[in-house]
């Protein structure tokens, strides 16, 4: 049973804003439990994942498993994944910049196809298995400002903001299973099953100066730091059709992706320090997928996705601190809408691919009382509030050799977005603890977060 006391939300009446949770844990609830992967093969990569319509890539599954029954033969292939992320912080006129650079495995899977010979209208039927990882490793640090300053009568001292830091390490994985069938080569029927797993740390750390002995106090927000393993599954199906030779449709449903979430937290007087375990159970939204393609002939085609979150975000209630949590997301959340345009152009064994990608931020605007930065505090309003929308620029090439084929791909993806922090309630306990002080404040302060990804993915496949 979750304890009560970790996620009592106040919703004022003009803010609708949470006063007991982290926010870090409403951003990894969109950013990790309900959003689209990131990993895959170099082909789809180089398209903005834009493939639904299109198929026969096993990346695919992830979009519309019918993708899967478009293949005519069998094959294995693997991605390495060279990712840099940079975040730029700015804050009270300071910008900081923080870099992180991983290389993984991202991609791994395989097709068997299975010919249907004679006159059956059933031409094949294929199964697929796919694995994808990705590091969530984040960072962004805000700069201080002496002008956010807070007495502490006990203490005869003041304290001043002298800097503050979002931090999370960790992966997410997904393993897939799909089967798809070819009608007649003008219908394809695709079902996937996708079992997920996350594994990470968060942590919510703010410096402040107490002014009397000079010295720097490291506080942490009340429940973190804290580490999550979760497990989750989602099912898919989809379908691909051909209107002509040109013209391919496509559509596809995800059913919410079912988690079970393990976490260890650490908690601050209550009534002394402690590391405390909970369970919850979320479910992330439904999401549908329609697609369009055109294929000019054998060297050309182009797709057009677009993906709409049909549910939000949804805790199991176990008691008030879930149906306030999901209460949040039922007023502030807004529900995903993405973008994405892929094409490919041969020239004999030769590809070129080239995609574009948006996603709306999936929270609204919101009005917040929030610091300025000459101390003062004034109700603010946010656009691309704690996740912000993301746009996405890729290209890619190519060469099949015959049975081998080499791709190499680029992505860029960048997003802006405004990041809230600072901000307890005394009344439920939910502030910033050192060890020798509480902080003080039911305001916010603010920071913008403009994050930039740059994306390598290099694809070695064999085909028999």
């Amino acid at each position: 049973m979750i304890k009560n006391s970790l996620a009592i939300l106040t919703l004022a009446a003009s803010f609708s804003l949470l006063s007991a949770q982290d926010i870090s844990t409403i951003r990894n609830t969109s950013d990790i439990y309900s959003n689209n992967s990131n990993s895959g093969t170099a082909k789809f990569q180089g398209m903005a994942g834009s493939m639904g319509a299109l198929g026969g890539d096993i990346s695919t599954i992830d979009t519309n498993p019918a993708g899967i029954g478009v293949f005519i033969s069998s094959g294995i292939n693997g991605t390495l994944s060279i990712n840099n992320s940079e975040n730029t912080t700015n804050f009270n006129g300071q910008s900081t910049k923080y870099k992180i650079n991983n290389t993984d495995l991202g991609q791994t899977g395989g097709v068997g196809t299975i010919r249907f010979e004679g006159d059956s209208p059933w031409k094949f039927v294929n199964v697929a298995v796919n694995y994808t990882v990705e590091s969530v490793e984040d960072y962004t640090e805000s700069g201080g400002n002496t002008n956010i300053r807070f007495a502490i009568p006990s203490a005869t001292t003041t304290l001043d903001f002298n800097g503050h830091a979002y931090n999370r390490y960790g992966n997410i994985s997904k393993s897939s299973f799909a089967v798809g069938a070819n009608y007649n080569n003008n219908l394809y029927f695709g079902a996937a099953l996708h079992f997920k797993s996350a594994d990470i740390e968060q942590y919510d750390t703010a410096a402040f100066t107490d002014t009397f002995v000079n010295k720097t106090e490291i506080f942490n927000k009340q429940y973190t730091p804290f580490s999550e393993q979760s497990n989750g599954f989602a099912a898919s199906l989809g379908v691909i059709g051909k209107v002509n030779d040109q013209i391919r449709l496509g559509a596809s449903v995800e059913s919410p992706t079912f988690w079970q979430i393990n976490r260890v937290y650490t908690e601050y007087s209550n009534p002394d320090d402690g590391t405390f375990t909970e369970d919850r159970r979320l479910s992330s939204p439904l999401k549908a997928t329609v697609s369009a393609a055109f294929v000019a002939s054998k060297d050309f085609s182009l797709n057009v996705d677009y993906t709409l979150g049909l549910t939000k975000p949804k805790y199991k209630v176990y008691g008030i601190a879930e149906t306030e949590l999901n209460n949040y997301f039922d007023n502030n959340y807004s529900n995903l809408n993405e973008v994405k345009v892929g094409a490919e152009y041969r020239i004999m064994g030769f590809r070129l691919r080239g995609g574009y990608g948006y996603s709306s931020s999936p929270f609204d605007s919101q009005n917040i009382a929030a610091y300025q930065n000459d101390g003062s505090v004034s109700n603010r309003s946010f656009d691309n509030f704690i996740v912000g929308k993301k746009t996405t620029l890729a290209g890619g090439i190519g060469y099949d050799f015959g049975s081998i084929y080499l791709d190499a791909a680029y992505q860029n993806i960048k997003s802006t977005y405004n990041s809230p922090f600072l901000q307890g309630d005394n009344n439920v306990n939910s502030n910033y603890f050192s060890d020798n002080f509480v902080l003080p404040t039911s305001n916010y302060a603010v920071s913008e977060v403009k994050n930039n990804r740059n994306n390598v993915s290099i694809t070695l496949g064999y085909k028999f």
